[in-house]
């Protein structure tokens, strides 16, 4: 059994870390330190964290992936279509030097809801049960690679999240959401 597999939630909770500390980074140098987070103490909506800033409060489901991975697809929850901003951040990440990106981002645009998922196919259980039948899982849906929008940089995933303030003039804003 590879580290991967033992170590799963351990690696989870490293990349989130480390997505929170680069966005934290990122608005202490460029947007006066005014980015907040949060983390909800029951997963029931289907975020695992919270984030605001630019008066925009985005609902976060986060899901990884390395860059060699094959994964086309992402089991997204329902409970995220009912946030005003619920969103999808998919964090790519080198798996020999644990770096982030790209990333992938499936969400409207700051203040809207998330676009409707009720055109995506049902997920279904990854195990069957006694009888070896893989049942479905109602309240999530699979939103294939292809709907999500590539974002290389963390300035770029900042202006995914809350957008692109007129006066901004930090390094790689220009013409990301042109």
């Amino acid at each position: 059994m590879s580290v991967d597999s033992w170590q799963s939630v351990y690696r989870e909770k490293l990349l989130e870390h480390l997505l929170i500390g680069e966005l934290l980074k990122y608005a202490w140098l460029h947007h006066d330190a005014s980015l907040e987070v949060s983390q909800p103490a029951i997963d029931r909506s289907g975020h695992d964290i919270v984030l605001e800033a630019n008066g925009i409060t985005r609902h976060v489901q986060l899901k990884t992936s390395s860059t060699i991975a094959r994964t086309m697809r992402q089991n997204v929850h329902l409970g995220l279509g009912q946030k005003p901003s619920g969103c999808v951040v998919w964090m790519r990440f080198d798996p020999e030097k644990m770096t982030l990106g790209p990333f992938l981002f499936f969400g409207s645009e700051p203040g809207i809801a998330l676009p409707p998922l009720d055109g995506f196919k049902v997920a279904m259980h990854t195990k069957g049960d006694a009888q070896g039948v893989k049942k479905p899982r109602p309240g999530l849906r699979v939103v294939p690679v292809s709907k999500f929008t590539e974002v290389d940089i963390i300035p770029g995933l900042y202006a995914a999240l809350f957008g692109v303030p007129e006066n901004d003039k930090a390094p790689g804003m220009q013409g990301l959401l042109d």
